[in-house]
């Protein structure tokens, strides 16, 4: 330790998290991992991290780090719910994230309810958090301005609708990995490719839309409006829309849904109408939640990067507490195709 890491009385000045990350060579992660006793470390990483606190005395002590810092230490997390696969990975990546800057998540489950979350957000900006991390908010493009405006500091995590420029973002490349999922399904020899998607105005669906439609059009396929079919992010409004699909007189070989739930509920509705997959049809998801790998067949889907959603909100928000410059407010974070047993060439 220099000269400039101890204080004026020869005390040692309490070091961070990430300084100690930074003398043992190791990662914030591990750090944590370490003090607190976590198994899933290499020897070799356990000995430096330790051997970084033996030497410089590192403290936990997160509640004084924070008063002297006129901080709370706590940053509220709004979230649709808890239960579902989807947001539950966006909170383990955005809570692993917010241990290792000492720091603590206040939970509040919103239920869609929009009343509600304005109300958790006043509770929020009362002091009691230094800044929030918003999941999917309900909250309109004005409401969402005017917290800014008013100086609570905030990120959204997958933005519901398009907002005010100066409000930080981070969300999924939508538009490149439906083009990814339909390219996929155009080079199988599908060409009638239906599409189950989101709420209209969403930007996750108008962003899914037009990857969908801009990779049919590249491959010499007119989009056709009646394999479009408007639902809701459910697995029951993914039966209701692909029952309406395969009962019609020229059915679809393959369908694109919009996430992972309208997909199942796709698969459901083929085996009430005795259609095989991926026989007789083919289906693709978006998400990557658990549900896609444990279906049968497994599902072919898009893979949106959940966990590091969560962590880069996180990253957003400490550098705005920090007053930090921020290079870009609304990152965009790449898809993958993962290609699974739900997809198959074009039936003859």
């Amino acid at each position: 330790m220099s000269s400039t890491d101890r204080l004026e009385n020869g005390r040692t000045a309490r070091l961070t998290i990430r300084q100690v990350a930074d003398l043992a060579g190791v990662s914030t992660a591990t750090v944590s991992r370490v003090i607190n006793g976590r198994a899933e470390v290499s020897d070799r990483a356990r000995e430096a991290v330790l051997r970084v606190v033996r030497e410089h005395g590192y403290s936990t002590n997160r509640t004084a780090r924070g008063l002297s810092a006129g901080r709370t230490g706590l940053v509220g997390v709004t979230t649709p719910v808890v239960h579902h696969s989807y947001f539950a990975v966006i909170l383990d990546g955005a809570g692993e994230a917010l241990y290792e800057q000492d720091m603590r998540m206040v939970l509040c489950p919103t239920h869609h309810e929009h009343d509600r979350e304005v109300s958790l957000l006043e509770r929020l900006m009362q002091g009691t958090t230094d800044g929030a991390l918003l999941i999917l908010p309900e909250e309109s493009p004005d409401e969402l301005a005017a917290l800014h405006d008013h100086g609570y500091r905030f990120v959204i995590a997958d933005p519901l609708k398009p907002l005010d420029e100066r409000v930080p973002t981070v969300s999924a490349a939508h538009s490149s990995g439906a083009s990814e999922a339909a390219e996929h399904l155009l080079s199988l020899g599908h060409r009638r490719i239906a599409a189950i998607t989101g709420p209209r105005g969403w930007i996750a669906t108008e962003e899914r839309l037009r990857g969908y439609n801009g990779a049919l059009a590249a491959a010499g396929v007119m989009p056709d409006p009646e394999l479009v079919v408007e639902s809701d992010f459910h697995a029951e409004g993914g039966v209701e829309a692909a029952l309406s699909l395969l009962d019609r007189p020229d059915p679809p070989t393959a369908i694109f849904a919009f996430n992972d739930m309208l997909a199942i509920g796709a698969m459901q509705a083929a085996r009430l109408r005795g259609v095989s997959i991926p026989g007789d049809l083919s289906v693709v998801g978006f998400d990557d939640t658990f549900e896609a790998s444990i279906v049968t067949p497994a599902l072919t889907t898009v893979r949106q990067p959940l966990a590091e959603m969560g962590r880069m909100a996180v990253n957003l928000l400490v550098r705005q507490l920090q007053n930090q410059r921020i290079e870009a407010l609304h990152v965009q974070l790449e898809t993958k195709l993962v290609v699974r047993e739900s997809t198959a060439p074009a039936p003859g």
